[in-house]
């Protein structure tokens, strides 16, 4: 069931959130430390887990999908406006750093993009009737 994907999602949210305020406290950082980054792969380890033991429903694949998709921006845009007004009144180092580590992944991007030569991958295939899945009816 699409519960048990939301379910799940809860438990690696708490997860996070608990291990980035610990991580907060061994800094000595009056903030969560990673928390959400945390959160997001404890979901996806948990996920790949329990799609190789066969204990994950196309149901609950389908909870988790849909609330990792609408959790993942809006943490990331709360977490990017936080970040810029503290790096604003945290002076010139903290601008600095964000624009080189901006600069930094472009460049290792880019020399990804141009140092790989390798073949290009095969085109897809159209399903066939026997690999096609059909929505059962009424969407359960």
């Amino acid at each position: 069931m699409i519960i048990y994907g939301v379910a799940l999602l809860a438990v690696c949210t708490l997860a996070g959130v608990i291990v980035g305020d610990f991580l907060g406290v061994l800094l000595g950082v009056k903030s969560n430390v990673g928390g959400v980054g945390i959160a997001m792969i404890l979901l996806i380890c948990a996920r790949l887990y329990m799609q190789r033991k066969g204990g994950m429903s196309k149901e609950c694949e389908f909870g988790v999908g849909f609330w990792g998709a609408m959790y993942i921006p809006v943490v990331v845009a709360m977490a990017a406006q936080q970040n810029v007004v503290t790096a604003l009144h945290g002076g010139p180092v903290a601008l600095l750093a964000a624009i080189g580590a901006v600069l930094v992944c472009g460049l290792t991007i880019a020399l990804i993009s141009r140092s790989h030569r390798g073949e290009p991958l095969p085109a897809l295939e159209a399903p066939t009737p026997e690999t096609a899945q059909v929505a059962p009816a009424g969407g359960r």
